[in-house]
């Protein structure tokens, strides 16, 4: 008797089991929810590519701009007539920043600020354009271009200017704006890419551009005279750093290249 009861509890233990299972597979399993198209389109539009796109179009746009608008024309046109003192100095002072983010040479702008506001207050102008572009730009290439851009970085001397921007980051913009011979822009964005702080370029970018920037200005400031002592001094410091960084960038070839 003890002994059918217990085949009988073993038979319906199994019986049991397969009744749930089956109740278990006749419930239908939703299906797992899948990644929306406004998630991919965002993923797609936040990619490293994608933003580095975006920088080059912003870019080109900018190049494209200055192409239609001419901003030379302030050296032989003048500023416009109805703006004039700390109005003028400050609208300058915004457009040369943009200007320099749009790849138009510095010593042209520098010429002109002399032009306009004469040596202290051109001298001003200019410095906080320098400052307000090389902004612009290192933010702009550090938010839609850096991440794209350091998996490229293999090459030797790549790896080289890198290194030394990422580790003696202030030292070596310093010496980058003290020496004239690497752009204005590539400097910018070199630096964005690197792992460089934002305090020491901005602060070696504004320090390290003073002397290039008031000789530009004084000069711009004394067109008029090109026999002056103040002009022939300006020219005079244009030159010497120009010449002293051409020297030391060959000297340094063979370091670079040793890396």
């Amino acid at each position: 008797m003890l002994d059918a009861n217990r085949s009988g509890t073993a038979t319906a233990a199994p019986r049991a089991a397969a009744t749930e299972l089956a109740v278990l597979a006749a419930v239908p399993v939703p299906p797992l929810p899948r990644a929306g198209l406004a998630a991919r389109c965002t993923r797609a539009v936040l990619s490293p590519y994608a933003r580095l796109s975006l920088l080059l179009a912003l870019l080109a746009g900018a190049a494209a701009c200055v192409l239609m608008f001419e901003p030379q024309r302030l050296l032989t046109h003048g500023w416009p007539p109805q703006l004039g003192g700390a109005a003028a100095a400050v609208v300058f002072a915004v457009a040369y920043g943009l200007c320099t983010v749009a790849f138009v040479p510095r010593p042209l702008l520098n010429l002109a600020a002399g032009a306009l506001f004469g040596s202290q207050l051109g001298l001003g102008t200019a410095l906080a354009g320098t400052v307000l572009g090389a902004g612009v730009a290192f933010g702009l290439g550090r938010l839609l271009g850096q991440d794209a851009l350091r998996p490229l970085l293999r090459g030797r001397w790549l790896k080289a200017a890198d290194g030394q921007l990422s580790r003696h980051g202030f030292r070596s913009m310093l010496v980058a704006r003290l020496f004239p011979g690497v752009p204005f822009w590539a400097a910018n964005y070199c630096a964005a890419v690197s792992r460089m702080g934002w305090l020491p370029f901005l602060l070696a970018t504004a320090l390290g551009s003073i002397p290039n920037t008031a000789a530009y200005a004084v000069a711009g400031a004394r067109a008029s005279a090109p026999t002056s002592p103040a002009f022939l001094i300006a020219m005079a410091t244009i030159a010497v750093p120009a010449l002293a960084g051409t020297v030391v960038a060959w000297r340094k070839r063979h370091h670079l290249r040793g890396r």
